[in-house]
């Protein structure tokens, strides 16, 4: 059979591939009954359901004909690039690196960074926008996971709360 539109065929393969790993590990968690759920089962049925979307883009990729193939284009290395560093960034100011002297900065310094980082893949920057997003960003996810969630991680850099 031939590949009639790659971008599906290779994205049906990603979303066929993360599927059945993300279900395969909800099965390292008890998956209980029908009367008293587990915590692998959730998991597990968005990963079941995941493989099977990308399983029919897949199959839809070779049966369907396109105009041009749909060819897959130069990788776009710059938002790569931008995007891996914004989330890497992020983690690092979230925990800090103690063994080689890197403060924790807490959640709200995480988020600029992240946002600004990020922002930087697009073909637009505009320092003013970037500002306001992040701004709301860091406020709805203090008011999400340390309000209403209670989640116990720094939201400040450890040189303001000590």
């Amino acid at each position: 059979m031939r590949i009639k539109s790659q971008k599906d065929f290779f994205a049906g393969l990603m979303f066929l591939c993360v599927g059945v790993a993300f279900a395969w590990g909800a099965t390292t968690y008890g998956l209980g009954t029908a009367a008293r759920i587990g915590p692998g089962r959730f998991p597990l049925i968005v990963g079941v359901l995941t493989a099977i979307l990308g399983a029919v883009i897949t199959l839809k990729s070779l049966i369907v004909k396109t105009r041009d193939g749909e060819k897959i284009g130069a990788l776009a290395w710059k938002p790569l690039i931008f995007i891996i560093a914004a989330n890497f960034v992020f983690g690092i100011m979230l925990s800090g690196i103690p063994r080689i002297r890197i403060p924790v900065m807490g959640l709200i310094a995480g988020i600029y960074a992240l946002t600004f980082i990020a922002s930087k893949a697009g073909d637009e920057f505009d320092v003013k926008e970037v500002a306001v997003l992040a701004t709301v960003l860091a406020v709805m996810s203090y008011l999400a996971f340390r309000v209403l969630l209670k989640m116990q991680f720094p939201a400040w850099p450890a040189f303001i709360t000590g």
